[in-house]
């Protein structure tokens, strides 16, 4: 075999050394306890590890640099290659970021009912977004950017369950388990995650039998998303009209996401993410977004079934994303009363499952 040329392993190595000098840059997302005395004086501990708090502001930032890093140690991206990805907004906003930071352009394939924020820090990072009419179409419109600009497709959604090695070297779970030592409930009962590529779950359910532990992996999935009917089926060819929800769910079953991983899925109606999320945001005295309330949904019911058992434990899930960049939709009354609903009596629901 032909040697590699000095100058294409000259980048190789400068790219991969500008990814990692920007990891060590970065201190460890928080971990945040929530105070939920019903459940606390019982025993029953919940926790939010604060992703938000990542340079570009969301958990796709540990995906974005797992995708480059994969992407670039197989020999899919040289110097001046186009970075294509389809995307709902987080994770172009963090490839965007990674595409800047090895001088790569970088087009982000997404439907058009993106929020403008999100769109914006894309193209506050140098991305430039090409918009499709719905999310169904995006795969292909990636892959045909890519072929005309003679770039690569990132493909999370294929490439998410197995960019990240699950087995430890600081990924999301090792990060978990390794802030829970000193808590109470060191272990968690239950892990609750969402579901957009199906990587996260994939990383932790592997980690989690990896290292033999007693933690539950559950799967919160928005209205519209076909992942449920997936993991309940087995059905591959199942389709599925979409989330409202941005950031998770999908209208088909994507190759990232491992059914015999997830041990529990929780079935979340748009307007009690949506309450969800309003209650956790003053629970903590800042917003979070609509993707964190599907989660805290899961958490609600989890820990009052374990309260009615008599069980005692943590529950552990993610804050995705901060609040602010829904400012115009998910926070807003009369945005979320002619796109989803009436809310009210969500909350009045989600109220309860707190007490």
């Amino acid at each position: 075999m032909a040697a590699m040329p000095h100058t294409t392993s000259s980048w190789l190595h400068e790219a991969i050394n500008r990814i990692e000098a920007d990891y060590q840059r970065s201190a460890d997302t928080h971990l945040i306890p929530l105070p939920l005395p019903g459940f606390a004086d019982l025993g029953i501990d919940l926790y939010l590890k604060d992703e938000s708090t990542h340079p570009t502001g969301s958990l796709k930032h540990r995906l974005a640099r797992s995708l480059f890093l994969y992407a670039l140690c197989n020999g899919w991206v040289h110097e001046g290659s186009t970075i294509v990805e389809a995307s709902s907004g987080s994770t172009a906003v963090s490839e965007a970021y990674f595409a800047r930071l090895l001088g790569l352009p970088f087009v982000a394939v997404m439907p058009r009912s993106t929020s403008a924020e999100k769109i914006a820090l894309i193209e506050f990072y140098g991305g430039r977004c090409h918009l499709v009419d719905s999310a169904g179409q995006v795969y292909d419109e990636a892959r045909a950017v890519a072929a005309q600009t003679g770039g690569h497709y990132m493909d999370q959604f294929t490439y998410a369950e197995r960019a990240t090695d699950w087995r430890g070297n600081n990924n999301i779970a090792e990060s978990m388990f390794t802030q829970m030592r000193r808590e109470r409930h060191a272990v968690p009962r239950w892990i609750v995650v969402g579901a957009g590529t199906g990587g996260t779950s994939a990383t932790i359910g592997r980690y989690v039998r990896f290292q033999r532990h007693a933690t539950g992996i559950c799967v919160a999935d928005p209205e519209g998303s076909v992942f449920a009917a997936y993991h309940r089926t087995g059905d591959a060819t199942l389709t599925a009209p979409g989330s409202r929800i941005e950031g998770i769910g999908r209208p088909r079953v994507e190759p990232s996401f491992v059914r015999t991983l997830v041990d529990r899925m929780e079935e979340v109606a748009d307007c009690d993410s949506l309450a969800a999320m309003r209650s956790l945001s003053a629970l903590l005295g800042r917003r979070v977004g609509p993707s964190t309330g599907t989660n805290y949904v899961a958490m609600l019911r989890l820990a009052s079934e374990m309260r009615q058992r008599g069980e005692q434990g943590s529950i552990l899930s993610l804050l995705c994303d901060a609040g602010e960049r829904y400012l115009p939709t998910y926070h807003d009354a009369d945005w979320v009363m002619q796109r989803i609903g009436d809310c009210g009596p969500a909350q009045a629901r989600i109220a309860q499952l707190q007490s």
